[in-house]
């Protein structure tokens, strides 16, 4: 009833899927070289432009690099060509005006703020100071070096950035000189009607005094404490001079300024 099993039967099947197992095999290590080699290709290839990567890097890191020591070089031959044109002006610049101190306290300062300061406590501005106080110090015998006050100024005086002509030096010296008088006129004049009394000039001389002494200390003038009040004593008594002789001009009474006794001007 049963059928025998034929063992040569069995071992023919058996060799039959070895054979076919056996291409089978052989395909797949074909297929697994090839991915192999595929890999190993695209791996060549990343490497090439990694490579290439690289080199354009570097080749851009090196350009960088060669600009910015272009620029160095060229900034310092900028530096030196100032330097340069900077000693030859000072060549150019006199003795004397080098050797000029006046007005070195006002270095750094803006033409503005002096001038603002002026015009707050004086009739003059900034440049009449200024070229008036040149002028004094650059007076010879035969006359002020306007010249060479106006094409030197900036180097005479820090808060002056321009040169002048010698008509606008000479301009500004008359402009000083015209605005003091009327200053001194107004000024003696209030002294002289009898507006003031003295306690009252006092007062006033001690504050235009004050600033008088700060102008000259910042030019350069070094003011002992013994001769400012030896100054200020004399100024006070030359006033007083004044108000008591105006009085006297005037035919009105007189008060002494020392006791405070009133008297008549006298007839001679």
């Amino acid at each position: 009833m049963n059928e025998p099993t034929d063992p040569a039967s069995d071992g023919g099947s058996d060799d039959a899927e070895a054979e076919a197992s056996e291409p089978a095999d052989e395909s797949r290590s074909d297929v697994d070289e090839t991915e192999s080699d595929t890999l190993e290709d695209e791996a060549d290839e990343r490497a090439v432009s990694d490579g290439d990567a690289g080199d354009a890097a570097n080749r851009g890191d090196d350009d960088d690099a060669e600009e910015t020591d272009q620029r160095e070089e060229q900034g310092q031959e900028q530096e030196q060509g100032q330097e340069q044109e900077q000693g030859q002006n000072q060549e150019q610049v006199p003795p004397e005006v080098r050797k000029y101190e006046r007005f070195k306290k006002m270095d750094g300062a803006r033409y503005e703020r002096v001038n603002e300061f002026l015009r707050d406590r004086t009739y003059i501005t900034a440049r009449e100071w200024a070229i008036a106080r040149l002028c004094a110090d650059f007076r010879t015998e035969t006359g002020v070096e306007m010249t060479k006050i106006g094409e030197n100024l900036p180097e005479l005086v820090p808060f002056m950035t321009d040169t002048y002509t010698p008509q606008a030096v000479n301009q500004a010296r008359y402009s000083f000189e015209e605005k003091v008088t009327k200053a001194g006129a107004t000024f003696l004049y209030g002294a002289m009607s009898g507006f003031f009394t003295a306690e009252d000039l006092d007062e006033m001389m001690y504050e235009v005094t004050e600033v008088a002494k700060f102008l000259l200390e910042v030019e350069g003038v070094d003011l002992a404490v013994a001769d400012e009040l030896e100054a200020e004593d004399r100024i006070s008594e030359v006033m007083r001079e004044v108000r008591a002789s105006s009085a006297d001009l005037r035919g009105e009474e007189v008060r002494c300024p020392e006791c405070g006794h009133v008297h008549e001007p006298s007839g001679e």
